[in-house]
């Protein structure tokens, strides 16, 4: 998840042997809720140390020397490094310490579970996933087609979500089975499937304008950029045109990440024109169970699909969380379970996603929902990083 505090990487000491040169610094990370915490991301800036192509950073447990599986991001894409990014796993209300050094040892290959792309070979999806969950959202060539009447497009901002049971990467099987048969992956073979519908919904995640008591939402994507796919984390970001909300003019532009271990991604938006925004969750049918928890500050919807169940969530943290609503509408595809957000400085910030019972990862909505409780506290109670 989002880290509390970067801080610049202070240089303690060399050590020079052999061709080998050693760069530590140590990190100390603090948990002060009284729950075990991992799957959580934090990072260290390391774009003052220029190394040399031969060398890596390096994160290890201070206790056992152990390395943490780790991934440098060049956030600006200015062509150098800015960051390093791990996952600590922390007991309840307990420190541990890492030391980050610069090794010539050849790392042992990882694999990229976090993973993003562009898919021109289904029109101009932009997709994502990690070893639990994928996701999907539609571009201006889909949307093209919609409005020129092309069999074969999609209008809509909504984020769709593809229901994985295996941790290892399906984006690019999935789309190379559905290039030899068209609709392929709409089936089960073992891996998951995509029966999850979209349509002009907003899907899991996608957001709206609320003026009075109507709703209004963006057309597609009209760009993307990505910045990092890798065993920590995905992250890219998607511009959208200017679009009208009965008169108001909005602009947003979407910095989506997805890390490893978690179900949900974050969404840090860049908002104009609108002081309150709204992200929702398609209801399908009517017929599945909602809740919210407004201490916690999270919405959730539960429902059979097909032959199984599925959770979805959308979990922000206080200064951004307003209220909720669940609104009914008979117009196809256009009844969501809204989450309201605060505009904070040009921006809001929530998280978003599922849950799949065929995933064996939640087995009841009691589970579902105590995840997105548990999501819920990490996030407002951030990992403490600091240096000694």
């Amino acid at each position: 998840m989002k880290k509390i505090l970067i801080f610049f990487l202070s240089i303690i000491f060399f050590i020079n042997c052999d061709k080998k040169t050693e760069l530590i610094s140590t990190i100390e990370v603090k948990n002060t809720l009284n729950i075990d915490r991992e799957f959580e991301t934090v990072g260290v800036d390391i774009y003052k140390v220029n190394i040399s192509k031969d060398f890596s950073f390096v994160i290890l447990d201070e206790n056992t020397n152990e390395e943490i599986i780790s991934q440098v991001v060049d956030t600006n894409s200015d062509g150098e490094n800015d960051i390093i990014l791990f996952q600590p796993k922390i007991k309840a209300n307990s420190t541990k310490r890492y030391t980050l050094s610069i090794s010539d040892k050849k790392r042992d290959s990882v694999v990229n579970f976090c993973y993003s792309r562009f898919v021109p070979e289904r029109t101009d999806d932009y997709t994502w996933e990690n070893n639990r969950v994928a996701f999907r959202t539609f571009g201006p060539v889909a949307q093209k087609m919609v409005e020129d009447g092309v069999k074969g497009g999609t209008l809509s901002s909504g984020i769709d979500t593809w229901l994985k049971r295996v941790e290892y990467p399906i984006i690019n099987k999935w789309y190379k089975r559905n290039d030899a048969k068209k609709g392929a992956y709409h089936k089960d073979h073992g891996e998951g499937l995509d029966n999850f519908h979209v349509g002009v919904s907003r899907g899991v995640g996608g957001t709206a304008v609320k003026v009075d008591t109507s709703y209004h939402f963006s057309k597609n994507y009209t760009s993307y950029k990505t910045i990092t796919t890798g065993p920590v984390r995905t992250s890219f970001t998607l511009t959208y045109a200017t679009w009208d909300a009965n008169g108001k003019q909005i602009e947003e532009t979407k910095h989506i990440s997805l890390d490893y271990g978690q179900n949900l991604t974050r969404f840090e938006i860049d908002v104009k024109g609108t002081e309150t925004i709204s992200s929702g969750i398609t209801l399908h049918d009517k017929k599945g169970v909602t809740n919210q928890s407004d201490a916690n500050f999270w919405i959730s919807h539960w429902e059979a699909l097909d032959d199984s169940e599925v959770g979805t969530g959308i979990v922000t943290t206080k200064p951004y969380f307003l209220d909720s609503e669940k609104y009914l509408t008979s117009k196809k595809d256009e009844s969501n379970h809204f989450l309201h957000l605060n505009v904070v400085d040009g921006k809001v910030i929530f998280y978003s996603g599922f849950g799949w019972e065929k995933s064996k990862q939640f087995n009841t909505k009691q589970e579902w929902e105590n995840y997105l409780t548990d999501f819920s506290k990490k996030i407002n109670t951030p990992l403490i990083v600091t240096k000694n």
